[in-house]
């Protein structure tokens, strides 16, 4: 089909519909660990393949950055589209990388050392050490910290404080089980050479290219945009780069976000729950950012969060993080909306009551503590 938008549009509706009638045949109402699993990477792979070598026969001037670096002047082999699709380091649970990146690691281009294999045994086994603590932790506190509790009658008498802690250490505990996975398939990358991203400023090598967590900012971000961004973060600039940003016709930016997490939703599966999550992640994301923008417009508020008792804010603003991403996460891990539904009952929609009556009085508070700009200042912005 050639450099054309019939086929980037073939490439995706085939790769989506394929992906999606796995999912309708083959899914349960239980965590499913079968071949659709590395199927939805390959499908992002697949599409992103076809976005890439359109890319390429575009001029440089109409290209992102990211584009730039992915494009493909020429198309790749057979051979070469087998080795990126099921390369050992990423066919399974990511991380995402591109065609580009792989055709360089083959070429020995991806090293610290030119021509030869990389230096990389130090760096790959931390990524891998760091990863199975992640999964000890996770084997252990998982045991105690289950999904199905959730359903049970007993959870449902708990006090609603009981439920709030629970989700709280739950959602902690049940994601390191991504993050271990992501972080021993980055040391593989590390290992092949994929992972080597060149030499910072300080004139040291890094190996962070293939890095789909970064654990330092996932541990101490009290806001959810940082967990977003330090979560997933390869399948995140995937979605950036090649829904979001390729959306930016519709002229609202709202409007691509919302689009945007809608493809992350039905990619994940066809269980409401996705569905739910990912519309929490859209009103959680734009009443912080709404929140954040008020406290940086008002010097009162400002000087309060910068004055002595910011420790006291930020573990408030932890508390409250992780609460509702633990909230947001429920319907993701319990999938089917019977589930679900009971869980939010017994906790009597908290997280919708709390972001939405947020979304109505922050317009209210901006009035209050933001101070009316003289004229003249508005002539000048």
């Amino acid at each position: 089909m050639g450099r054309t938008v019939t086929c980037v549009l073939s490439s995706f509706i085939f790769q989506m519909i394929y992906l999606l009638m796995g999912y309708y045949y083959t899914a349960t109402d239980e965590y499913d660990i079968k071949w659709t699993m590395p199927h939805c990477v390959l499908t992002l792979k697949l599409i992103g393949l076809s976005l890439d070598y359109y890319d390429g026969g575009k001029e440089p001037s109409q290209l992102s950055k990211d584009q730039k670096s992915a494009a493909l002047s020429s198309p790749p082999s057979l051979l070469e589209v087998f080795g990126f699709s099921y390369f050992y380091g990423g066919f399974l649970v990511g991380p995402q990388f591109t065609l580009r990146n792989y055709q360089k690691l083959v070429s020995r281009e991806m090293t610290d050392n030119p021509g030869q294999p990389s230096n990389s045994v130090f760096p790959a086994m931390k990524r891998f050490c760091l990863g199975m603590i992640f999964l000890a932790i996770f084997t252990i506190g998982g045991r105690h910290y289950t999904d199905s509790y959730y359903l049970t009658d007993e959870f449902e008498a708990q006090p609603f404080w009981y439920k709030c802690v629970y989700t709280l250490l739950w959602v902690k505990i049940n994601l390191y089980k991504y993050i271990s996975c992501w972080l021993i398939m980055e040391g593989v990358c590390i290992l092949t050479g994929l992972g080597y991203n060149g030499i910072n400023e300080k004139g040291e090598h890094q190996w962070d290219a293939c890095a789909n967590v970064r654990v330092w900012l996932f541990e101490t971000t009290p806001l959810f945009t940082g967990t977003i961004n330090s979560f997933n973060i390869n399948t995140n600039s995937w979605v950036a780069c090649h829904v979001f940003k390729r959306l930016k016709f519709l002229g609202n930016k709202l409007l691509s976000q919302m689009f945007t997490l809608l493809f992350l939703a039905i990619w994940h599966g066809l269980h409401s729950g996705y569905l739910i999550c990912f519309s929490m992640e859209f009103l959680i994301v734009n009443v912080e950012k709404q929140t954040q923008a008020l406290v940086r417009d008002s010097p009162v508020l400002t000087s309060i969060a910068q004055g002595p008792l910011y420790p006291l804010l930020y573990v408030l603003q932890q508390t409250i993080h992780w609460l509702f991403m633990g909230y947001s996460l429920v319907p993701f891990c319990l999938f089917t909306y019977d589930k679900w539904l009971k869980v939010y009952y017994s906790a009597y929609f908290c997280g919708h009551i709390f972001f939405l009556t947020a979304l109505v009085i922050l317009p209210y508070l901006r009035k209050v503590f933001v101070p009316r700009k003289r004229g003249s200042d508005k002539k000048e912005d």
